[in-house]
Parts: structure tokens; C-alpha cells; sequence
């Protein structure tokens, strides 16, 4: 791939130029006829015949149980689009290309995992869009596999730098976001937009990605099939989960119970369409359904929990106390912050929550720990609601640590928004105010409802330890 290519401009090219051009093309000109009322059978079938082995692997598809229970022999593009529709076959051809493309060759872990969630996140999507809208379920299904698409290029086609970044994602308490954009220049959203303006892949997919127009239906399905299939990895019973089941529910009108068992059976279902494209290596990475097997699961989940390391906790707070006189920058600060609480002291979630856009909200800066993954993206808690005071502003302004869920912070309960609820959950959890002298910049969090277990007296003091020492380190960079 030559030298290194950094920025988002450089890595469209580059992108560009390796094996994705045919893939773009396909992708391109599927996506053409979707927009395109007078496209015809023939000129489907024409971009599939184009190529010999597509042509073979998408008729192959077409046979299967799945899109053809009768099991009447399909043999030619034609017939397969009369027998199971044209917008079945434009699918099955744009998935098939997806999947032959980036799965070629032996590919990167992260590859594989990413692919499939997007498979699981667009048959949760098209599912959702079922009961959202009359039509244009399959343009959901795509735009949700192809949410992903500048990561999943990259991934493919990355070469030394894919692995200069797993390495770096590797480390714990890592800043994805930071480590992206110090490997690439960009980040993987953007470069998402960038492929999907360069291939011209069709407005929904870049709508999925904005923020203006959430009230459609096809983006927020879309986005709730994303999330959905982000938060399947941490279990279906996780807090993540049941917020967006009830999320789900409501969008829909029916209980909780009938939105988990959609969102189950579409599960399933992801498996078999994995499996029906072809792509049977995916399926185990999408997490299963079978409920007693995820009992058993979460029952040896227990016996490995998190626990404390005094070690990891001293050397974390001897590392903070060097940053003080080094005056070091802010993520070797972090580093050893979020080393100290979670290896150290054993809490589970952690999380750094700063001022932003001239201090009038309050967006998570860094995350660690299960379930985490989407604060970093979504999070946002006004600094000062007008009539809606929270305990984030609460805090910083009295400048006191506080151990939520004993009954001495009793009194402080309707400080805990519903939109601090839905994103962190019920239950114990730790906040102190972050510092740089007496200039305001934060608070940091800290919890174990991974597990559920209630928090200790020992975590709590050293949480408040951490607190002060970041405090400090915070103060000699201003200093500096």
C-alpha cells in the first residue's frame, strides 16, 4: 500500500485504489436502481451478470430455504427476480458483493465481528421498519449493513496501519475515538460519509448518520437496529438492552415482553440469513438466543467478575503523583486514572464526563468497562437545565464526592434525571467533581453494575483518592 496515508481525503483514495472498486460499482449501481422507477428485470440482471461468480452466489441464495421455501429450481437471474422479487434479488446481490469482497483472504478479527453485527443490525432494522412502514424495508436493511462501511473498509484494506491500531485499541481504558484519529487522521464516521458520497451509496445511509432528521422512520430504524445489535454484545439482559426494548416497545405499542421477543427472533433470524449468504462464519459471533445456555453463561460470568488488585491501584497513584511534576498531557492522565479505578479498585463502568460547547453540557470524554461503548457517541446532560437541576452540575459546583444509593445521599435522589437513568441505569454508583484548581472541568463516575454488586467502603475511598490526585495533575497542566 506505500506510505502512509493520513486524513480522511487520502484514505478515500486509498480505499479507492485497493480491491474495492468492483465492490463499489456493484454497490453503486444496486443502489441506482432503487432510486430509479423504470429500472427493468433485464438491467438487474445485467449489472449481476457482469460477473460470473455473483451471478452463481446470488442464485445460489435465491434457492435456499430462506428466500425460496417452495423450492422451485431458480436458474437464471430472471427467474429469480419474477419468483422472489426484485428488490429480494438487488439485496441478496449487494450483500453477497459485501461479503465476497471484505471476507476475501484471512481477514483481520475485528472484520468478521464488525460484519456481523452490521448483518444483525440490518435485520433488526428491516424487522423494526416492518411495523413502521409500508414499504422500503430492504433500503433499510442496506442502509443499516452499510452504516458501518468506512470502518469495514478500513479493516479490509488497512494493512500495517489496522495494525497499529488494533494494538493500540488493545491497551485498557483506551480512548477509542483518540485512537482512531491518531492512526487515521479522521474518524470512522467520517470516513463512512466519505465513502458513501465517493460510491454515491443513496441518502438513507448518510441520514442514518446525522442528527436533523431522527423523526423518520427509516433512520430511526436504522439507528435502532445499530444499537440493538451493539448492545446484544453485552447481553440481553444488560441495562443497554432493556432500555432499548422499552424504547422499542413504545415505538411500536406493544409491551415489553412482545418487543424482546422481536428483538430475539430477529436474532435468529440474522443467523440464518448469515448463513444463507453464505457467510456461516459470522453466525457464532452473533450473540444466540438460547436463554438457558445464557443463564449458564452469565453464571460463569460471576466466578470471573472484576476484582480489586492493590498492585495495579498503588502503581496507578504512584504514576499519578510523577504526573503532578511532569505535567504531562491529558490522556497519560487518563490512562492512569482508569487503570487505578477499574484494574485497581475493581469498578466495573467508569467514566470521565467533561464540559463542552462553551460549557453548557456535560459529554463523556472517556469510558471503560461493559456496556460503555455508546456513551462516548450519544451522551450529552445539559450543565444547567432551566427547572431540571442534576446531580452532574450538583457536584461540581459543591465540589464534594458523593456515594449514591446508601441512605445518606438519599436527599440528593431528584438530582438523577430520567435521561441520567435511561443511560446509566439504577443503582449504587460514585461521582466526584474534577478540577484544575478552582477551574470547573468535570465529574468522574464510577459503578459495578455489570454485575450488580454493591459497591465497598475501600472503593469509595480510593475512588475519592483518584478523584483528587487527577485534580492535581489537572491543575499543573493548566499551570504549565
Amino acid at each position: 500500500m506505500g506510505e502512509r496515508s493520513h486524513g480522511l481525503q487520502s484514505w478515500i483514495d486509498r480505499l479507492n485504489e485497493a480491491e474495492l472498486p468492483a465492490l463499489a460499482a456493484v454497490v453503486q449501481d444496486l443502489h441506482r436502481m432503487a432510486r430509479e422507477d423504470t429500472s427493468s428485470v433485464q438491467q438487474l440482471a445485467d449489472v449481476l451478470l457482469r460477473d460470473a461468480t455473483l451471478t452463481s452466489r446470488v442464485l445460489k441464495v435465491a434457492n435456499s430455504v430462506y428466500y425460496n421455501p417452495s423450492l422451485e429450481p431458480i436458474r437464471t437471474i430472471s427467474r429469480a427476480i419474477v419468483l422472489i422479487g426484485f428488490e429480494n434479488v438487488r439485496l441478496i446481490g449487494l450483500s453477497v458483493s459485501l461479503i465476497d469482497s471484505l471476507l476475501a483472504g484471512a481477514p483481520r478479527e475485528q472484520l468478521p465481528q464488525l460484519l456481523a453485527r452490521s448483518f444483525h443490525a440490518a435485520v433488526q432494522a428491516r424487522n423494526i421498519a416492518g411495523y413502521l412502514m409500508a414499504r422500503s424495508q430492504e433500503e433499510v436493511f442496506i442502509a443499516a449493513l452499510l452504516h458501518n462501511i468506512g470502518e469495514l473498509a478500513f479493516w479490509g484494506c488497512g494493512d500495517e496501519q489496522a495494525d497499529e491500531l488494533a494494538a493500540l485499541l488493545a491497551r485498557p481504558g483506551v480512548d477509542e475515538e483518540a485512537a482512531v484519529r491518531e492512526v487515521l487522521g479522521t474518524s470512522f464516521r467520517q470516513l463512512t460519509l466519505g465513502l458513501v458520497r465517493s460510491w454515491n451509496l443513496g441518502e438513507l445511509v448518510t441520514l442514518a448518520h446525522g442528527t436533523s432528521v431522527k423523526g423518520d422512520p427509516a433512520v430511526k430504524s436504522v439507528n435502532l437496529g445499530m444499537r440493538i445489535s451493539e448492545a446484544a454484545l453485552e447481553g440481553w439482559d444488560s441495562p443497554a438492552m432493556t432500555e432499548l426494548v422499552g424504547r422499542l416497545a413504545g415505538l411500536l405499542g406493544v409491551t415489553r415482553e412482545e418487543a424482546m421477543r422481536q428483538v430475539l427472533a430477529s436474532a435468529d433470524e440474522a443467523v440464518k440469513v448469515a448463513t444463507t449468504f453464505g457467510a456461516s462464519r459470522l453466525c457464532h459471533l452473533i450473540p444466540h438466543t438460547d436463554l438457558e445456555l445464557l443463564r449458564r453463561e452469565r453464571e460463569q460470568r460471576q466466578t470471573s467478575l472484576l476484582q480489586p488488585d492493590l498492585a495495579v491501584l498503588q502503581s496507578a497513584l504512584q504514576e499519578l503523583g510523577l504526573l503532578v511534576s511532569r505535567k504531562a498531557n491529558i490522556n497519560l492522565v487518563l490512562d492512569a486514572l482508569f487503570q487505578g479505578l477499574h484494574q485497581g479498585a475493581g469498578l466495573e463502568r467508569v467514566m470521565v464526563a467533561v464540559l463542552a460547547d462553551q460549557r453548557s453540557r456535560f459529554s463523556v470524554r472517556r469510558a471503560v468497562g461493559e456496556g460503555t461503548g455508546h456513551w462516548q457517541d450519544g451522551f450529552s446532560l445539559a450543565a444547567q437545565a432551566p427547572g431540571e437541576p442534576n446531580l452532574f452540575s450538583y457536584v461540581l459546583k459543591n465540589r464534594e464526592a458523593h456515594w449514591m444509593g446508601v441512605p445518606a445521599s438519599y436527599s440528593l435522589n431528584d438530582l438523577v434525571t430520567r435521561g441520567m437513568r435511561e443511560w446509566l441505569g439504577q443503582g449504587m454508583f460514585f461521582i466526584a467533581p474534577l478540577m484544575a484548581g478552582s477551574r470547573e472541568i468535570g465529574v468522574l463516575y464510577a459503578d459495578s453494575r455489570v454485575s450488580g454488586r454493591a459497591l465497598r467502603h475501600e472503593q469509595f475511598i480510593a475512588f475519592q483518592r483518584f478523584a483528587q490526585m487527577a485534580g492535581r495533575c489537572l491543575e499543573a497542566m493548566a499551570q504549565k
